[in-house]
């Protein structure tokens, strides 16, 4: 079959699929299943695929039909400039998270500080990693209850050239653990569980539960979260953790109870308020 054939089939496949730039993923698909880059693909389009490549292209173009998702097919996914592997044992890192990212520079701008960094359900390790990529002189503990978790965020650790700088802790939040710690993040479950139902397919079928699932009013991981970082934190240290549409004021006022200091509630570029910036110490609170 001819290149252009493959891709055009596919295109209109995933297109009927509800897939929201068919071609674009086709050629990802192609690219994965050949080895043929986007430029090479657009350069022969004449081109003749053999046979063991059309079926390993259609074999992944129908599991994307079935709203599995690119990343899980692609093995991998790109954050903050960085690509991290990815599988189905762990969420799918997402652009909004970087807004943690960039809160913690800002906060912190002197990359030659030895940190101590903590990654609370660390996942991929997107959050850890890119940080110690930041900080080069800084060392970070990542915990989850996935061993499968933490052996992809060890990887991905090895990967961009941290896995010296990192340990790996199989935990429920941080409980196995002592501070103090300089940075805390977290990207923690936020989901009401009522909502899982009507969550993207990709989502709600393919991505963990264990990290979307966060109880009946959404809150159940902030409220272990509230708990566990004020022992945790050095002095004048930060707390930068991820939020859901609609949670700012109550995780705020989970947050001042356990005897954190709000300093911000930054929103992400849809105006949604994406993260929430605490730390031990009082501070002018913006929020």
């Amino acid at each position: 079959m001819r290149l252009r054939d493959a891709l055009d089939r596919a295109a209109r496949r995933l297109r009927r699929a509800g897939i929201p730039d068919p071609w674009m993923e086709a050629r990802l698909l192609l690219e994965a299943a050949s080895g043929l880059s986007a430029v090479a693909q657009i350069g022969a389009p004449e081109r003749e695929l053999d046979e063991a490549t059309v079926a390993a292209f259609e074999a992944l173009v129908a599991r994307r039909t079935a709203r599995e998702p690119l990343a899980y097919l692609l093995g991998e996914k790109e954050f903050h400039g960085l690509l991290f592997a990815v599988s189905p044992e762990v969420l799918i890192p997402r652009p909004e998270s970087e807004l943690l990212v960039e809160m913690v520079r800002e906060r912190l701008p002197d990359p030659a500080a030895p940190l101590r960094i903590l990654d609370i359900g660390t996942g991929s390790g997107c959050l850890l990693v890119t940080l110690l990529t930041l900080f080069p002189a800084a060392f970070g503990v990542g915990t989850d209850l996935s061993l499968a978790a933490l052996h992809l965020a060890r990887g991905n650790a090895a990967r961009h050239g941290v896995g010296e700088r990192a340990g790996w802790v199989c935990c429920r939040w941080a409980e196995a653990l002592a501070g103090p710690f300089a940075v805390v993040v977290a990207n923690p479950p936020y989901i009401a569980t009522g909502e899982l139902a009507v969550l993207q397919p990709e989502v709600r079928d393919f991505e963990p539960r264990l990290a979307l699932d966060a109880g009946p009013e959404g809150l159940d991981a902030y409220r272990a979260l509230a708990r566990e970082i004020p022992p945790l934190l050095a002095e004048g240290g930060i707390a930068v953790l991820e939020l859901g549409r609609g949670q700012g004021g109550a995780v705020a006022g989970l947050m001042r109870e356990a005897g954190l200091e709000v300093v911000e509630i930054r929103p992400d570029l849809a105006g949604i308020g994406r993260a929430i910036l605490l730390t031990g110490r009082a501070q002018a609170t913006r929020s």
